[in-house]
């Protein structure tokens, strides 16, 4: 039985997590941090956990945490985790970070991007970008998962085998993306105020969004050039979802039902990744509630362009679920234990 904690429980990535966990039939959730409500159950907070999770949230206690748990989540703020995390660490700790602050491998990236210094730059060599269908056998040796954030996640699978196959100019690529209120998390914000949100669309943070750089760099990997890119992000009125258009220009010409091969020839054995059959394409419905990502492709026969359609419900396959993939990659567990289930379709 892996023994768990979770920092920073009642925030919105955090409940999906206990959530998920309270059914894990190989997890015992065994520590709940948060700061705000410390002293309150986690059925409290939550009251659709009332029965399942009634633990009592704490406040956090490193050296506690070491002793009752094996892996922890640390669903904590940006800049937070790497306070934390060098604490959890040296304790001999598997962590699991739901933070931007271990994504990077180079320190000057996350400086440039979160305008801040690094505090831990040390544990970037340690760490491996959690996305598992990429990083599979790295995250199976490693004590420090940076999981991924959910707008990366969703392009980066977008776009992988397109960069991989060399099929696209890589100086091309666009991807505008839509995201979920709760992509925001739980702290009041005025812009994401109900009356702010519902019947409106908005871009925000364009051509500065963080998430370009973690894009950026995973698809640099792959073609093993630097690839820069355009990301244009957009708030949407729903509760939760990742909705992401990816273009590029092509180098050569193919069609919508060979690109649709390609790409599950590229995705052949990932549970999780589903790709349409050539014309049909996601949509938000299709993925809320799981940890599915699905893709599909289209030919703009006339420009020579590609088009890719990507969708994930971003507190799930862009976050709380995801980490839970990292967790049984690392502890040897079958990869969909808690995760198994289709989305909700609602």
């Amino acid at each position: 039985m892996v023994r768990v904690g979770v920092f920073g429980a009642t925030g919105y990535a955090g409940a999906e997590l206990v959530r998920l966990l309270c059914g894990h039939e190989n997890v015992k959730i065994t520590m709940l941090v948060s700061q705000s409500f410390v002293g309150k159950k986690m059925s409290d907070v939550y009251q659709n956990l009332r029965g399942v999770c009634d633990i009592e949230c704490e406040a956090l206690d490193a050296d506690k945490a070491a002793e009752e748990c094996d892996v922890v989540f640390t669903a904590l703020p940006h800049g937070a985790s790497k306070e934390v995390i060098p604490r959890l660490y040296e304790r001999g700790l598997r962590i699991i970070d739901l933070s931007g602050d271990f994504r990077y491998n180079d320190a000057a990236v996350y400086e440039e991007w979160y305008g801040e210094k690094h505090s831990a730059p040390e544990l970037l060599c340690e760490s491996v970008y959690g996305l598992c269908e990429l990083h599979r056998r790295e995250i199976a040796k490693s004590r420090l998962v940076g999981n991924p954030g959910c707008y990366t996640t969703c392009s980066i699978l977008a776009a992988a085998p397109l960069v991989k196959h060399a099929i696209i100019d890589n100086s091309s690529i666009i991807i505008d993306a839509k995201s979920g209120v709760s992509g925001a998390g739980r702290a009041l914000a005025l812009d994401q105020h109900f009356c702010e949100c519902t019947e409106n669309i908005k871009a925000y943070k364009l051509g500065t969004h963080r998430h370009t750089s973690e894009i950026e760099q995973e698809l640099s990997l792959i073609a093993n050039e630097k690839i820069a890119l355009s990301f244009s992000p957009h708030l949407v009125p729903m509760k939760r979802g990742i909705f992401a258009t990816c273009y590029a220009n092509l180098k050569k010409s193919v069609s919508g039902k060979e690109l649709a091969e390609l790409y599950k020839e590229y995705y052949a054995g990932e549970y999780f990744v589903r790709v349409y059959d050539y014309p049909n394409l996601p949509e938000s419905n299709h993925v809320n509630g799981s940890n599915f990502v699905d893709i599909g492709v289209a030919v703009d026969e006339r420009l020579g362009r590609v088009i890719v359609i990507s969708a994930i419900d971003n507190l799930i396959k862009g976050a709380a679920g995801q980490a839970i993939q990292n967790m049984n990659i690392m502890f040897g567990l079958d990869e969909k234990c808690a995760l198994s289930a289709c989305g909700l379709y609602n």
